[in-house]
C-alpha cells in the first residue's frame, strides 16, 4: 500500500458518509474504493492487520448480520482462511477503513483523522 490514503467505503453507510465529509473538511487527498465492489484482497487485509493495533478485532464486524449468519467459529479458522473469508465477504469488514499503509483508521474516528491531517500537514485537494 502506498503512502496515499486509501478509503474503503460504502456510500449507504452513515459512518462512511460522515468520514468522507470530514476528510473533505480536513482537505485530505484519498483514493476511494467501494468496499463491496472492490473489496480488499487477502494481501491487502494482511497488510492492514500488520499495522493494526487490535489485529483481526479491528477489522472484523462481529455485530454485523453477515457475521451472525456465518456457520463458522472464526476462532477455529487459520488466519489465511479468515482473511479469504473476509475478502470474499466484505460485509464482514467494519467500515469505513482508511489507511496510508503505515497506519489504519477503522470507523468514523474524527480524532484519529485530525491527528493524521496535522501530522502530515496535507495540502488542500478534493476527495474523489
Amino acid at each position: 500500500m502506498a503512502s496515499e490514503l486509501m478509503f474503503y467505503t460504502y456510500p449507504s453507510c452513515t459512518s462512511c458518509r460522515k468520514t468522507k465529509a470530514f476528510l473533505q473538511e480536513q482537505e485530505l487527498q484519498v483514493s476511494e474504493r467501494h468496499i463491496f465492489r472492490d473489496a480488499p484482497t487477502v494481501d491487502e487485509l494482511l497488510q492492514l492487520l500488520a499495522i493494526s493495533e487490535e489485529g483481526v478485532d479491528s477489522l472484523l464486524a462481529t455485530r454485523s448480520q453477515a457475521f451472525k449468519q456465518l456457520d463458522v467459529d472464526v476462532e477455529d479458522l487459520k488466519l489465511s482462511e479468515l482473511l479469504k473469508l473476509m475478502s470474499e465477504n466484505p460485509k464482514l469488514l467494519k467500515r469505513p477503513i482508511l489507511t496510508d499503509g503505515k497506519e489504519v483508521i477503522v470507523g468514523y474516528d474524527k480524532v484519529s483523522i485530525e491527528t493524521y491531517a496535522r501530522r502530515h500537514n496535507t495540502a488542500a485537494v478534493q476527495v474523489s
